[in-house]
Parts: C-alpha cells; structure tokens; sequence
C-alpha cells in the first residue's frame, strides 16, 4: 500500500505537472526511450511515468535522477538562487526601530488622521492618543528614581562606614 502523500494546492499540482512535461521533452529531445532513462535511473518504468505526469507520491529523488540521467541535474540550483520573498522577510526585520507597543498599534491612525485636535501637552501623556503605553517614563518620575538611587547609595556608604 502506497504512503500518503501531503496534499497540494491546484496550482502547485500544476506546476509540479509541467515540470513533468519539461522533463519528458527533454528525454524526447535526446532521443531516449522511458525504459532507457528509468533503467538509467535506478527505476522502473512505471515510476517514470508517473514523474512524467507529474504524481504528487513520486519523491525529490526520483525527480533528481532523472534529471542526472539527462544531464540537467545542476537547474536545481536555480531553485530558491533568488529568493526575494524571503529577502524581503529578513529585510524588514533589519530595519531599525523599536516595534509599537500593542495599545499604540491598536489606536494607530493614518498619516493624514488627527485622532485629538487638542494641542499636545509635553507635560502630561496623553493615553487616549495613543502616546502614552505602560514603557513610558516621564521626566519626573525618572527624577524620582534618580535621586531614590542617590539617597539609597548614600545610605549604604553610611552603613558600610559604621
């Protein structure tokens, strides 16, 4: 009983079809009959048929040794050579910039959108325009800490005297 195999998308069923075609013009156009190029293979003639017609159970290897039986076994490098969906992935994971926090993607606005008319206050975060997310520190509040670490580390240098 044969395994299962993936299932695939009707596109790529066809494309895996073509292939099979290219392949089987490529063996006619060198004169070689299927029980010459599967025996070369290491398979039987079935199997070659199958890979012509482009069966989804027929596996990479196969495919492969064919393609070494007719000497085009280097076209697969030119598979994934360019990838340029996957240059564009790792593209925008290198351009700089710290990602938006959840709240300020969800009250994100167009770039012609004032989401407040009202003038903006330095002073006092706004949390309903979305500038204000829970990593923000004010001035003061950083002052605050400053000088909580100040006292802190002079209390230690009094301890340590004693």
């Amino acid at each position: 009983m044969p395994r299962k195999t993936s299932p695939l998308l009707p596109a790529t069923e066809s494309l895996l079809m073509a292939f099979g075609d290219r392949l089987r013009l490529a063996r006619f156009r060198r004169k070689l009959t299927a029980a010459q190029v599967a025996e070369r293979a290491g398979m039987v003639p079935m199997t070659l048929r199958n890979l012509e017609r482009g069966s989804v159970g027929v596996t990479i290897g196969a495919y492969l040794a064919v393609m070494q039986v007719l000497g085009v076994e280097e076209d697969l490098n030119l598979l994934l050579k360019d990838d340029p969906y996957g240059r564009q992935l790792q593209d925008a994971k290198l351009l700089p910039g710290k990602p938006a926090s959840r709240k300020s993607r969800a009250k994100k606005t167009l770039p012609n959108e004032v989401s407040d008319p009202r003038p903006f206050n330095h002073d006092e975060p706004d949390a309903q325009s979305g500038w204000a997310d829970e990593d923000f520190l004010s001035a003061e509040s950083l002052a605050l800490l400053l000088s909580s670490d100040e006292k802190t580390d002079k209390d230690k240098k009094k301890r340590t005297k004693k």
